[in-house]
């Protein structure tokens, strides 16, 4: 079996069911966009110090490859693929739970402090990428399940929680953005 198939050498590639788009078509800048926040939350679990974090990277990775199934699908298969909005709650759990164990900071931080909160700084960065294009596809109506939009926005957020707890996993103190 050959890893290549030649079938995108176009310019175009297939969708989960029926039908091929351009590359650079809005639905394959959302993948592209959601495969780098997963590439980027497995370089962070790779480097986790806290034992809580690992586990909770590696359940959103799983989210984010459920996600990408449903931005893949074109909207007479979608539902086939749908996303459980239920995950929404368990990542606000997460969120809240480790939130109740670290001092939130009241002014902006700077990421860096620790190789693992560094590498959760920027998949933060890269899912609020991969939100912004799943947002447009929402809004130009070629995707409807608003749960997905909301996933990476809550995603976000626990990137950042994890980000502290992985500063004082190291015994680094968070650098505040001013002096």
């Amino acid at each position: 079996m050959s890893f290549y198939t030649r079938k995108g050498d176009d310019g175009t590639t297939g969708l989960l069911g029926q039908g091929r788009v351009a590359k650079y078509h809005a639905r394959m800048e959302a993948l592209g966009a959601l495969d780098e926040s997963s590439a980027a939350l497995g370089l962070a679990r790779a480097s986790t110090r806290d034992p809580r974090c690992g586990p909770l990277l590696l359940e959103a990775q799983r989210d984010l490859y459920r996600i990408m199934a449903e931005v893949a699908s074109p909207p007479e298969n979608a539902n086939q693929f749908r996303f459980d909005p239920s995950r929404l709650e368990w990542l606000e759990v997460q969120t809240d739970a480790l939130t109740k164990t670290i001092e939130m900071p009241k002014e902006f931080i700077l990421p860096g402090d620790s190789q693992s909160g560094a590498a959760l700084s920027l998949a933060r960065a890269v899912v609020r990428r991969a939100e912004r294009r799943v947002v447009e596809l929402f809004d130009n109506e070629e995707i409807k399940n608003p749960a997905l939009q909301k996933y990476l926005n809550r995603l976000s957020s626990l990137l950042f929680v994890l980000e502290l707890v992985e500063n004082r996993a190291a015994g680094k103190s968070t650098t505040k953005a001013k002096k």
